[in-house]
């Protein structure tokens, strides 16, 4: 079966114009033609934090092995507890954790228990040590309702039974993961390739950090914050500068990033312009759409596949303005990496009132710099940051979330709840 080219994926969709693509429509058509990479990876346990988890990982054992104590004090029989007077019960040993122990309490006796000693066979409860109303050097006493048959006792399997999934395929490792795989004494995890990236940045106005800056010029910025987002992500990166508005020049950076990378990520030059020469080139070298999107900020992205003497690359070819770029990457770009890395990638709306009223227009979708904060009542309330040019990159670091007003959405009024996306776990 031959590999569908983009205008197959987007045919799908009813009413498919390029020239007035809602934000979802686009969406949908980078998922659907977008693969995760082939091949798998066995790395060393250390060596496995942030990668993706290419197999689900089946636990070799059960977690805890055994019953044990979840505190310090003495594991008992609940049928001997007496919930009108007190108890007493005699101690006939001591079990440890880690310590093997052959320790068998018959009727009215119980044993001292250190925190992860397995239960000693007969008991099923334990009180913690300062819960006992008087302690002996061979017996203590209980206060009636001080503790309850099955209290404070961890059951063998509780975390995880022998042959049930343990990490499923496609999760980021995180810390927690690695603790959790330690547990289960696996030192070595399979995980996917790491996703190779090339970026770079268009325009002649542009200058790197060091340079004079010419009238009329500005410091490149994009390629600083495109740097941070792929390295967050986790991805090889290639950064190949600042490229000129010359067609040669811009041909021949994107076939070597072909060579060197699965994707492209570009800023600037998708627009239509005098200048823009990135559209004829990204067009000539392959399978790629051009959009306008029904969104703000960034209107203008380009998508798809280009190739290069055998080797080929997804493109997104992002808008010039700074504030455009970094809401095109984490919309679009960012949703399709993880894609390709063969990883989880849910997006996670939150709810919040907004403090202040935000006009908008039904027809495109906005995303909208903000503060999520509590207010005077301690109830969580978001606040757009002021002026929302594309150009002003300051409010991107002001702000701690992004309200999302999606395309069928009119103005909001003061106390409107809204769709919120933090910055956390996504920038």
């Amino acid at each position: 079966m031959s590999t569908p080219t983009l205008n197959d994926v987007a045919s799908c969709l009813s009413g498919y114009d390029p020239d007035a693509l809602p934000v979802r429509d686009a969406q949908r058509i980078i998922n659907d033609f977008v693969t995760p990479l082939a091949g798998i990876e066995l790395v060393p346990l250390l060596a496995a934090l942030d990668r993706v988890l290419a197999e689900d990982i089946i636990s070799p054992i059960s977690v805890p092995a055994h019953d044990n104590s979840a505190m310090d004090g003495y594991a008992l029989r609940g049928a001997d507890l007496n919930d009108a007077a007190p108890t007493t019960l005699a101690v006939i040993g001591t079990v440890y954790a880690g310590r093997p122990s052959d320790v068998i309490a018959a009727s009215g006796q119980c044993v001292r228990i250190m925190t992860g000693g397995v239960m000693p066979a007969g008991c099923d409860s334990v009180i913690p040590q300062e819960n006992v109303a008087s302690i002996a050097d061979d017996a203590i006493t209980i206060a009636p309702g001080v503790v309850q048959s099955g209290d404070n006792r961890r059951f063998a399997g509780e975390d995880l039974m022998a042959g049930s999934p343990a990490l499923r395929q496609g999760k980021l490792i995180r810390p927690a993961d690695l603790g959790l795989l330690a547990s289960l004494g696996i030192a070595s995890v399979p995980v996917r390739p790491r996703l190779r990236v090339a970026f770079f940045s268009t325009g002649d106005e542009l200058r790197s950090i060091g340079q004079p800056l010419d009238a009329g010029c500005v410091y490149d910025s994009n390629r600083y914050t495109l740097f941070g987002m792929l390295t967050r992500l986790g991805c090889e990166i290639v950064d190949m500068g600042i490229v000129r508005d010359e067609p040669q020049a811009l041909e021949t950076a994107l076939r070597e990033a072909c060579r060197q990378a699965d994707a492209i990520v570009t800023s600037g030059g998708v627009s239509v312009g005098a200048a823009d020469h990135t559209r004829q080139i990204m067009a000539k070298l392959g399978d790629v759409a051009f959009w306008k999107l029904g969104m703000r900020p960034g209107r203008p992205l380009a998508f798809g596949r280009i190739a290069s003497d055998g080797a080929s690359a997804y493109l997104f070819g992002l808008p010039g303005n700074p504030v455009a770029v970094m809401v095109s990457f984490y919309f679009f770009a960012r949703t399709a990496l993880l894609r390709m890395m063969g990883a989880q990638a849910p997006q996670l709306l939150l709810k919040a009132r907004s403090g202040a009223a935000i006009r908008k227009k039904p027809g495109r979708t906005e995303y909208q710099r903000a503060i999520l904060a509590l207010d005077a009542s301690g109830q969580q309330e978001v606040r757009i940051t002021g002026s929302q040019g594309s150009g002003i990159l300051r409010s991107m670091t002001e702000a701690n979330c992004m309200v999302v007003l999606h395309d069928e959405q009119g103005s909001v009024g003061a106390g409107d709840m809204v769709d919120v996306i933090l910055f956390e776990g996504l920038i």
